[in-house]
């Protein structure tokens, strides 16, 4: 959603930056004090936010790579761990922030063909195979502008209205790496079979009673 939330920080007020931030380097944070007083923790592309002051209850879930190593370096630094249902773990920083961590969840990986090919490639494909209308070679070519004389399987669109037909190898390879790239099939619940249904229902609707 165009302007939706890009990034947020959470903001945590501690009474002792320092102290916080060696207990959160136990998860893998790091950072120093800025120029306005605020440390920023950072832990690959996230960020923590400390602001030294009256310290004000909350709550961090985190999610980790593993959990067990953690909850040992806690528990050797000093800092009790509580084992939840759900293998949820739960202890609390040198502020009495409470910190539930667990594992990230699992992303399921796309249904591929037995080739290896993303099953929504596989089916647009099959789909052009049925179908007229295809140029016959792939117009993507290579990366250094080679032309490509594998057919033109896939066709691929983006927001702008432009369009391209691909071998399966460079469409692949385009979907990737092209941001807002994606597959117009053209199949029966495409917008032309959706606009004709719209168009037949105005006719009937159109006919006197």
């Amino acid at each position: 959603m165009r302007g939706g939330v890009q990034a947020q920080v959470p903001v945590l007020s501690v009474g002792d930056a320092d102290a916080a931030g060696r207990f959160y380097a136990l998860f893998g944070y790091a950072g120093q004090p800025g120029e306005d007083g605020r440390t920023r923790l950072h832990c690959g592309d996230l960020t923590l936010l400390l602001v030294e002051g009256t310290p004000v209850p909350a709550t961090l879930h985190l999610h980790v790579d593993d959990v067990a190593a953690i909850a040992e370096r806690l528990a050797s630094a000093g800092h009790p761990v509580e084992h939840t249902p759900g293998a949820e773990c739960r202890t609390a920083d040198p502020d009495g922030n409470t910190i539930l961590f667990t594992r990230a969840p699992e992303v399921p990986a796309p249904q591929a063909e037995p080739d290896g090919r993303p099953a929504p490639v596989r089916r647009a494909a099959q789909v052009v195979a049925h179908r007229d209308g295809a140029p016959g070679h792939c117009q993507i070519g290579g990366p250094r502008g080679e032309p490509c004389t594998e057919p033109a399987e896939v066709k691929l669109a983006d927001s702008w209205g432009d369009t391209v037909w691909g071998c399966l190898t460079h469409a692949d390879e385009t979907l990737v790496n092209a941001r807002g790239a994606f597959l117009a099939t053209e199949d029966g619940t495409g917008l032309a079979a959706y606009l004709a249904a719209r168009q037949a229902r105005t006719d009937t609707a159109a006919v006197p009673g």
